[in-house]
This record gives C-alpha cells, structure tokens and sequence, in this order.
C-alpha cells in the first residue's frame, strides 16, 4: 500500500490532523470524507491517485484524529458551518492567496464541498462530488420537532457502542458495506477505531455528532448557493447505492434529480457495482474519474 504521512497543526483553536499521500509540490487534490468516517477511507482511492498527485485530507472535528471538541467540553454540539470555516483555515494554510483548488467531497464531505465551492467559487478550480445529495426538503413546521428533538438530545448524549476486538470492527464495516473486502475492511478497523484502557475497541467519532441538528435542513437554500459555483463539477452516483434509493424514495426520481440540475456546470458518471462507499468498493474507478475530471 501507499503509506500516508500525518501532520497536525492548530486551527480555528483545535489540532486538526490532516493526512497526505504523494508528493508535495504536485498539484493538489483535498479530500473531505463523510460522516462516521475518518480521513483513511481515501486510502484506496489514493494508490492510484498518489502517482500524479498530492493528496491532503483533513479529519472533521470530532473524528479521527482531529480534536474532539463537544467531548471535550468545549461546545454542546457541532454545528455544520464550522465545518465549511475549518475547510477554509486549512486552505489558507495549504495554499498560496488566489489559488484555486482541485475540492473532493465523499457524502457529508461532498455537502460540504458543494457548499463551500458556491460560497467561495474563486477559490474552487474542479469540483468532484461523490454521492453527497443534500437532504430530503421538509417543511417549516418541521423547525418544532427538529429543535425539541436537540432538546433532548443534549439532555441525554447519544452514545456509540464499543467493540471487543478488532475483528469486531471490521465485521461492523462489512455488515454495513458487505461489498468491502476483508482485507480491506481489516486495513481500515485499525484507523476507524482505537483500544481505550477498558480494552475495548472505540470508533474514532464524537458520540455528539448523533445529536439532532437544532434546524431542518432546508434544500432551497443549499440549492441558491451550489447555483453560484462556478467551477466544473463532476457528481458521481453508485448504482447500487442504498443513500440514493433512500432519498429517491422519499422524494421520487424526477424531483430528486431536479436539484442537481441548478449547479452551472454539471457533469454525471455513475460506478457500477458499487454501494454509497463506492471508493471503498471501486477505487480503481473512482480514482480514474477524479484523475481524468482533475486534469482537464
């Protein structure tokens, strides 16, 4: 495998841990993983993109090994634009003033992407999205439920359980992706999880994160800003994607697809054989679309 390379540096008042493969002084690709996840799921992606490429990739607060700041008694719950202005801190850091960015986003990264890219559309050169949707539209009514249920959530944390062994972790990905490999899945245990002094085998996540949002996503929001990105972007589908069937589901295919269609510059591939975490189940694919998009 291609090793990664860690650094840790101070921004916005957390140490983020930022992963990177390849070399620096390449051009740059920044990849954003999901939620639940950590930086390492790139990894496979990766092998084949760190020939040509240097790859940064940051952990979320509250992942991996960036601080967890709601664990740490320093907020009650993480709050989605800090994850847009710690992408914004990093970039200032990674990058000379007026470069514009080659921006990679997984799902929740991929919202963050979207959004980030039509709110600094200067700083954003390519744009690749992979199976990162937005939510389901609700309704205004639904701010009553929405802000009792943060309520109560932070009355009550929400909790992650742990596990006895590493084996244990890997089956838990593979339950949820039982496309992953279990060389892969065993690869990726060791960086999804580490052993605390009870001897149990803990996800490298803030329990926080499963705290109610306090407002109701609001799609026509997040559609007038991706209407203002200006770079290419390219959106990536898996065909087998159980996230997708979900949110076309509750909306029905033709509005879902309509919202895509504000984005100025779209361009669509769809990976066969593969679920949401399509650049666990093909990374040879996902890292040829990304290096063909990238280079244009």
């Amino acid at each position: 495998m291609t090793d990664s390379r860690s650094e840790f540096l101070t921004v916005r008042g957390l140490r983020h841990h930022v992963r990177q493969w390849g070399t620096p002084g390449a051009p740059k690709l920044f990849l954003l993983h999901g939620w639940m996840d950590v930086s390492a799921s790139f990894q496979f992606v990766a092998e084949t993109l760190a020939q040509r490429w240097h790859l940064l990739a940051p952990d979320w607060r509250g992942f991996g090994l960036t601080d967890w700041p709601v664990a740490d008694g320093r907020c009650g719950s993480y709050w989605f634009p800090d994850y847009l202005a710690d992408l914004e801190a990093l970039l200032d850091v990674y990058t000379e003033p007026g470069d514009a960015i080659n921006l990679i986003g997984h799902s929740m990264g991929g919202n963050v992407a979207c959004l980030y890219a039509g709110v600094r559309p200067a700083r954003v050169r390519r744009l690749v999205n992979l199976e990162g949707f937005g939510l389901p539209p609700s309704q205004p009514i639904a701010a009553i439920r929405q802000l009792g249920r943060w309520l109560d959530d932070l009355q009550s944390v929400p909790t992650l359980r742990p596990y006895a062994t590493l084996d244990a972790v890997a089956a838990r990905l593979r339950k949820t992706n039982p496309r992953l490999p279990p060389e892969r899945a065993a690869w990726l245990a060791q960086r999804w999880a580490r052993q605390a002094r009870d001897g149990q085998w803990h996800l490298l996540a803030d329990a926080a994160h499963k705290i109610a949002n306090p407002y109701p996503y609001r799609l026509d929001e997040a559609m007038a800003v991706w209407s203002n990105v200006s770079a290419p972007v390219l959106h990536v589908e898996a065909t087998e994607s159980e996230v997708l069937q979900h949110f076309v589901g509750a909306q029905g295919k033709e509005a879902f697809r309509e919202r895509f269609e504000v984005f100025p510059n779209l361009t669509e591939a769809f990976v066969a054989d593969a679920g949401h975490m399509l650049h666990h189940d093909q990374p040879e694919a996902v890292a040829r679309l990304i290096d063909d998009f990238c280079r244009a």
